[in-house]
């Protein structure tokens, strides 16, 4: 059982996934979470490196890529999904959370003068994109994702704090 994590951050949820079993290899583009895995989590092969690299080169192919909290990030979130795509082996699973937006959450968010608190303009190296179902679908179908899902997490479904796409790249 092995498991590519795109944005590994200081290594935690690598640590827990390999306690189950799995053999984890991860990337982060920060240097300081990087370096805090390594020494907490020695045994994790965890890398600086991001979405944006040729990851499938340097580490291979991998029946599940999971990615947590990632996408919102991104200012090419086309080529993260590509990589995503790349990293998997045919018919392999990718696991990807990001916060959830939907009309009913945004429009309470909204008539609560809440938006500007949701939506951190000042938050340095914050969210830049904001996603719905909707359009990690798209993004997800346009890289070659098939047999798309969601669930929605935290909270009752129509105000979800998180939601997580699974999909799958084809058997070829």
């Amino acid at each position: 059982m092995r498991l590519f994590e795109v944005g590994c951050g200081n290594g935690s949820v690598a640590s827990a996934i390999m306690s189950l079993g799995w053999a984890v290899t991860g990337v982060d583009p920060s240097s300081q979470g990087i370096q805090h895995a390594q020494q907490v989590y020695p045994n994790i092969s965890l890398f600086h490196g991001s979405a944006y690299d040729d990851l499938t080169s340097q580490y291979g192919k991998f029946p599940v890529v999971l990615s947590l909290e990632v996408v919102e990030h991104l200012y090419d979130p086309r080529c993260y999904a590509k990589t995503v795509f790349s990293l998997l082996e045919p018919g392999g699973t990718a696991i990807i959370s990001t916060p959830y937006h939907g009309y009913w959450k945004n429009l309470v968010m909204a008539l609560s003068g809440k938006m500007d608190a949701h939506f951190t303009a000042l938050w340095d190296h914050g969210h830049i994109k904001f996603w719905s179902i909707r359009t990690l679908s798209a993004l997800l179908s346009e890289a070659g994702f098939v047999d798309i899902r969601f669930e929605r997490v935290g909270r009752i479904p129509a105000f979800a704090k998180s939601m997580i796409a699974i999909a799958r790249k084809p058997p070829n």
